[in-house]
């Protein structure tokens, strides 16, 4: 039957309305869908942060275990380093690794049980040594022998095994809800999508219908043409803006994160300043009247305070560590690449300048080899990569030993592979793949750092159009391969998305 303009105007609107609803309703499973994924990242940094935690704990454990049997077997009490370290650093090991867990979502009384035979076990490190220093060393001997003493690190390790399996476990339930959150979303906009596109076809046939009934059909229809031709126009430019500031996401909320941490830190230093006139106030009133303070208002003044200013002060320092260099690494990824002819003796050779105080200071020589060619690649992506590498050289050299770092170059078809070798500490084979990974680290964790230098090695290396490898051995040093073209392939800038993170 004909449809009259109120008709067609009312029926217009509901469609519009429909569709509407349908578009708001993507973008908020969108938001959600992104604010979710937020939430399972920081679970699985919890995790991550879970399991360190346990891991040093046990650690520090077996140090204690250690310290204690070479003491037994030597008399000697040089011996009892790693024991003592282990005795001093486990409670608060133990305490940050009760509350992970709490935040993590666990429960206290895993944790409670290890804590009980943490002490156990240390009490009966403390009583072999004793016994030792009675001049008891049998006696000693036989309680390190006996099942008991075997058994409680055995049952300290299932515990540790047991609080790891359990943060997995959330993290495994947390990545299942993610991932059903996804096929919700995927299934939610692909009704959305037949929503908008029965809109979109009930639309055309109501404007097919209506025309068809107008004297002016021709016109109307041209003016609708042109008026769909704009809609398509903002609509397109509409999802670029928004492709682009996803793509700039993770430089946004690094930089976001700034604002507030820079709060933190403002009111750290006031309370710092706060310590000083309020251990004054005490110590005047204690003087005027000492019944009025008490040993726990001393104790709160003069040791908690500060213990728990410095604390914060120490996390949001390395916050502020880990959020600048999230941003160094992401502007770092948009910079284009400017190639040209780089000499790499003369390069290697400016490096050793810049960092010829830390050579000094460790005691370590760098010697490059004579003969390194000239290829064409961006210069101070090649003075970062390398820097980076020669740096961590430096950082981990043996201390047993005079430090030798060596730079070596040969040519491949097309290619060169430059080699930076080391006599340091070396690296086990297990954590060879885990070291280029964005804040991962291996060995003893003795020197500053976020773990951020070899993931931006390997992430310019793969830029430049090359790659790195790792060999290495505990006690044997280091030796990255750098593998580059002689010419550089076309180098387009980055999106955020191909920029280290």
């Amino acid at each position: 039957m004909p449809i009259d303009k109120a008709l067609f105007s009312r029926l217009t609107l509901l469609l519009i309305g429909i569709g509407f609803a349908a578009l708001l309703a993507a973008g908020a499973g969108l938001v959600w869908q992104v604010e979710t994924t937020r939430n399972y990242a920081s679970a699985v940094s919890s995790a991550q942060e879970v399991r360190v935690t346990t891991l040093r704990a046990l650690s520090l454990l077996q140090d204690a275990e250690i310290g204690q049997r070479g003491f037994l077997l030597t008399g000697e009490e040089s011996y009892l380093a790693p024991y003592h370290a282990a005795v001093e650093a486990l409670p608060q090991a133990m305490a940050r690794l009760a509350k992970l867990v709490l935040e993590d979502g666990g429960r206290p009384g895993p944790i409670a049980e290890l804590r009980e035979l943490a002490t156990a076990k240390l009490a009966e490190l403390a009583r072999t040594i004793a016994l030792q220093r009675a001049g008891e060393r049998d006696q000693a001997l036989a309680i390190t022998r006996s099942a008991d003493g075997r058994s409680s690190m055995d049952t300290l390790r299932e515990m540790v095994a047991g609080v790891e399996a359990r943060s997995a476990m959330r993290l495994a339930a947390r990545s299942a809800g993610l991932e059903a959150n996804g096929r919700a979303l995927l299934i939610g906009a692909a009704l959305a999508f037949v929503l908008m596109l029965a809109v979109t076809v009930g639309s055309a046939i109501l404007a097919v219908r209506y025309t068809r009934e107008l004297e002016q059909a021709q016109a109307e229809v041209t003016a609708a043409n042109a008026g769909l031709e704009a809609r398509v126009a903002e609509r397109t430019a509409a999802l670029a803006a928004v492709n682009e500031e996803v793509q700039r996401f993770a430089y946004i909320v690094s930089h976001d994160l700034r604002a507030p941490l820079v709060n933190v830190m403002g009111f750290t230093a006031e309370l710092e300043a706060a310590v000083a006139p309020l251990s004054a106030l005490l110590a005047a009133a204690e003087a005027e009247a000492p019944g009025l303070v008490t040993a726990e208002a001393r104790a709160a003044v003069a040791e908690d305070l500060p213990e728990a200013i410095g604390f914060i002060r120490s996390s949001t320092e390395r916050m502020d560590r880990l959020i600048n260099a999230i941003l160094r690494l992401s502007r770092e990824g948009r910079r284009a690449l400017r190639p040209e002819p780089v000499a790499l003796d003369r390069l290697f050779e400016g490096i050793a300048a810049s960092l010829r105080h830390q050579l000094d200071a460790a005691g370590a020589s760098l010697e490059i080899a004579p003969g390194l060619p000239t290829i064409r690649s961006d210069r101070l992506a090649l003075e970062q990569l390398f820097g980076n590498l020669i740096d961590n050289a430096v950082k981990y050299l043996d201390p047993a030993r005079p430090g030798r770092i060596t730079i070596l170059a040969r040519r491949l078809a097309g290619r060169v592979r430059i080699e930076v070798a080391d006599n340091g500490r070396g690296i086990d084979p297990r954590d060879h793949a885990r070291v280029f990974e964005l804040f991962r680290r291996s060995g003893r964790q003795d020197q500053p750092g976020e773990g951020i230098g070899l993931a931006h090695v390997r992430a310019l290396a793969r830029r430049l159009g090359g790659e790195v490898t790792l060999e290495s051995a505990p006690g044997a040093g280091s030796r990255f391969q750098v593998i580059l073209p002689l010419e550089p392939p076309p180098m387009p800038t980055p999106s955020p998305e191909e920029s280290p993170r």
